[in-house]
């Protein structure tokens, strides 16, 4: 089997777990390069890492070069990607700076693998919502259409980085030591509003209509990866207190009337997603059960009694595997395939 050098850019949560899926998967990787803005050595699940402080040069030799992306600041596939590209490595890049570049696929495996070949090098992962949205929407769509999308997320801590759980969990002890009132004192803080036993409807910054640049990304992603922008869609995008798994209620209204029995049913044979739709005997997803999972999961999944092709879904995946990571690399099995 052909083996291919590859770099991991970041070691944050989701560089974390981009080493993490290349080992799970057996990826057929040769050489692996670990950059970082400093060199360090660090350890994941007992094994070693050494990172190298990044520089163009360190990609010579590489042929695929996974970019962790940052929140909020360019990420550094802005200023490495073309070093990348001109030594000859195809960049997967989880920013938000290329995806909405006219050149460049934004994709999601399940959905629009055939895009890939469209990359002049640069490949953009999308947004850790966008993506377990569309992954549950795809299948419904090419059976019936999609007229409208109304989505409501509920993100987790981790979407926000390694920063923001810390942030959580210290806010949870000072609760837990009853100082509620001082809850925010002596901690560091990368989150707009205190998350501990608390929500707050404020992901990215504030925008066009006073929607956030986070659910615009659902808008503009979603229509660049499914190739229509006649779809309506309009988000609420929301912080819980949550470490891991961002979970998503989904109202739809379909073009062609389609069953709810028939659409459990195709969702339940499309590819990475697993249905649990057993509301009677408690049974839903839940971002608890999917931390650490590969798949999507969708539950409460019903009619509306009172719009006609109107459905609601129930939308769960952990963010940083099919979010971030996991769709990284499945992009980069489907570059070498």
């Amino acid at each position: 089997m052909k083996k291919y050098n590859v770099a991991v850019v970041g070691v944050g949560a989701v560089g974390i777990e981009m080493l993490r899926v290349l080992k799970q998967r057996n990826f057929p990787k040769g050489e692996l390069r670990v950059f970082a803005r400093s060199a360090r050595e660090i350890e994941v699940d007992r094994q070693k890492y050494r990172v190298e402080a990044i520089s163009p040069e360190g990609f010579e030799g590489i042929d695929i070069a996974l970019f962790a992306g940052t929140e909020g600041e360019k990420g550094a596939a802005v200023t490495y990607a073309p070093d990348a590209v001109k030594r000859g490595a195809v960049v997967i890049d989880n920013g938000a700076d290329f995806r909405m570049k006219p050149d460049v696929p934004l994709v999601v495996p399940e959905v629009n693998a055939q895009d890939i070949k469209k990359q002049k090098g640069i490949i953009a992962n999308p947004n850790c919502s966008t993506i377990q949205m569309v992954v549950a929407l795809w299948p419904i769509y090419k059976k019936a259409g999609l007229e409208r999308v109304i989505v409501s997320t509920f993100q987790a801590a981790s979407g926000a980085g390694r920063a923001a759980v810390d942030q959580l969990r210290e806010e949870n002890k000072k609760i837990a030591a009853s100082d509620y009132k001082d809850v925010q004192a002596d901690i560091e803080k990368v989150m707009p509003q205190q998350l501990a036993y608390n929500v707050f409807p404020h992901i990215g910054t504030f925008s066009e209509d006073d929607y956030t640049s986070e659910e615009w990304k659902m808008v503009r992603e979603t229509h660049k990866i499914m190739h229509d922008d006649k779809i309506k869609i309009s988000a609420t995008t929301v912080r819980v207190p949550v470490r891991t798994g961002h979970s998503e209620a989904v109202y739809i209204e379909t073009k062609k009337p389609i069953e709810c029995q028939q659409v459990k049913s195709i969702l339940s044979g499309s590819p990475g997603i697993k249905v649990i739709d057993e509301p009677k005997n408690n049974l839903y997803p839940m971002p608890k059960d999917a931390e650490g999972k590969d798949e999507v999961f969708i539950g409460r999944i019903r009619r509306d009694p009172f719009v006609k092709n109107g459905l609601w879904l129930w939308v769960v995946s952990d963010n940083l595997l099919k979010g971030a990571a996991l769709n990284a690399v499945q992009i980069a099995e489907e570059v070498i395939r």
